[in-house]
């Protein structure tokens, strides 16, 4: 029962938390060979997280109690896993290979997918090889992709990490309503030669209509009226909103692709046009892999899993409610802001399935910037403040071709060594003793100098950042968040949270053209919007 694994657990991680990780690698000599693995192209090392050999065990009876094995099976068999919409959730439909056969409650969907996919592979090619143009005749040179939330950060993610330094196609984004965004999306652009791509799943996303009007009025005022709409393509799960704004022609994804899940979807046109489709194939396919091995192998030697286990047992076993993602590649930069839209709006959640309270901590605040970067920042936090923040430090063995990355990874490998074994008090008395400190000083200085170390993290390592590779980071961790939501038995797929400031942001707007606030509202936000209105 899920309860007795859930008490066995704690015990555990009680007993883990008086001992050190280094002291572990002594006591359990194939500490190592247990806690890494492979799994398609990317190597992950498990064996600097906080737990004994009893405990990750103990982690792996949790995961079996909880059924992950048949909540596995019920996700890719297209059940309605996402209960509260009574939905299938089938993003790995669309990174399957052809001949696939998913379904979604019954229908089957893998043909649908395939033929968008034939459709966005031919328009892209279209549009690269300068037969499908603008409203005057000329090709198009930048894509302006519009949209938030999942409908921007995957593209985004996708973007920075596979272009070249020198594209064919200018690929800008804006997401933000702040016209300022839209400003500098548009600096320099010529309209005739700029296609706009509007990403919204239900199309009445707010900050995209407004973006997307922002963006029409500028192509209308430089082109004729009956050309505009082979500026507009609508990506959505609403193809008649998008055809009644003004698109010219829209791309299909269904409402069993959440948005945070989508980037292998049309969502993903603009990236498909700008870096071409043999990439975007790859991508696919990279995370296809990863979809099999989460399948096919055993949870102890499974990458979501293990991963999913490690962020139980720090969140729930060891009271640890932050993880901070590092990426030390500069083409990842964008991963942090990803994972925590992936992770946080899938798991931020405090009810279980059946509606009565989780009990425990779920999901944990996550944070990130890239690892080069972060170590002269908030890194700082990790090695000396007062709570313990568990690391995934994302490694790229090389990321650029004219120039090896050696000194790049050798300060995240230095950084996770430095977490775990940190520097005791004799230490640092003797570093300051040998550099010509006096004794005086060298008492004084100790305890701003020494470190606790026992500060858990997981490495994730590729040779290359590929298509491939990035496919399978991202599914890998997709997969993660779903086990962690089996196992904490909340629902990763619906997003209720989002929608209350939604409504009450309608309702202001319309106090806002009043110049006056509405009776009910409370006293702080009344006061707010006076000042703003005046």
């Amino acid at each position: 029962m899920p309860h007795v694994a859930w008490t066995e657990l704690e015990a555990a991680a009680r007993r883990d938390a008086l001992s050190r990780i280094q002291d572990q690698f002594t006591a359990d000599p194939d500490r190592l060979s247990r806690m890494t693995l492979d799994a398609a192209g990317l190597h992950l090392d498990l064996s600097k997280q906080s737990w004994s050999r009893a405990g990750f065990e103990a982690a792996l009876a949790l995961a079996r109690a909880c059924d992950v094995e048949g909540r596995r099976a019920a996700l890719f068999a297209g059940e309605a896993v996402n209960l509260t919409e009574g939905r299938a959730v089938l993003h790995p439909a669309l990174r399957a290979p052809d001949g696939a056969q998913f379904r979604a409650l019954g229908e089957p969907v893998s043909a649908e997918v395939e033929a968008v996919r034939a459709e966005m592979k031919a328009y892209a090619q279209a549009l690269r090889y300068g037969n499908e143009t603008g409203a005057t005749g000329r090709r198009f040179e930048t894509v302006l992709h519009i949209g938030i939330g999942g409908s921007d950060l995957g593209p985004r993610l996708i973007w920075d990490a596979l272009r070249p330094l020198d594209p064919d196609v200018d690929l800008r984004f804006v997401a933000n309503i702040d016209p300022r965004d839209m400003a500098e999306a548009l600096a320099g652009l010529d309209p005739e030669t700029t296609l706009a791509i509007v990403v919204s799943k239900s199309f009445t996303t707010q900050e995209t209509l407004l973006n997307a009007q922002a963006a029409k009025a500028w192509l209308a005022d430089a082109l004729p009226a009956e050309g505009l709409a082979k500026h507009f393509i609508g990506v959505t799960a609403a193809p008649e909103k998008a055809q009644a704004f003004g698109c010219g022609r829209t791309f299909a994804f269904r409402d069993w692709v959440g948005g945070r899940y989508s980037l292998w979807s049309a969502v993903s046109l603009s990236c498909v046009i700008a870096l071409g489709w043999e990439p975007f194939q790859a991508f696919l396919d990279g995370a296809a892999d990863m979809d099999r091995h989460f399948l096919e192998a055993p949870l102890e030697k499974n990458a979501p899993v293990l991963l999913a286990l490690a962020e139980i047992y720090n969140v729930d076993g060891l009271l640890r409610g932050a993880r901070s993602v590092a990426p030390y590649a500069h083409a990842l930069r964008r991963l942090p802001a990803f994972l925590q839209q992936l992770e946080m709006e899938s798991n931020g959640k405090q009810v279980r399935q059946d509606g009565s309270p989780v009990g425990r901590q779920t999901c944990p605040v996550v944070f990130g910037e890239p690892g080069a970067n972060g170590q002269h920042a908030f890194f700082q936090q990790l090695h000396q403040g007062s709570q313990v923040v568990p690391v995934d430090f994302i490694i790229v063995g090389r990321t650029c071709d004219k120039t090896p990355s050696t000194y790049l990874w050798a300060n995240a490998l230095a950084q996770a060594q430095a977490l775990m074994v940190g520097k005791n008090e004799a230490q640092a008395h003797a570093e300051l003793m040998a550099s010509g400190a006096s004794e005086a000083e060298a008492g004084r200085l100790v305890p701003h100098k020494t470190f606790s170390g026992d500060r858990p993290s997981t490495t994730v390592l590729m040779k290359r950042l590929t298509p491939q590779t990035l496919g399978a980071l991202i599914a890998l961790y997709e997969h993660k968040t779903f086990v962690e939501g089996v196992i904490w038995d909340i629902n990763s797929f619906d997003q209720w949270g989002v929608e209350l400031g939604k409504v009450l942001a309608k309702a202001l707007l319309k106090d806002a053209a009043k110049g006056e606030p509405s009776p009910e509202l409370d006293p702080s936000t009344a006061d707010l919007l006076r000042r703003l209105t005046a």
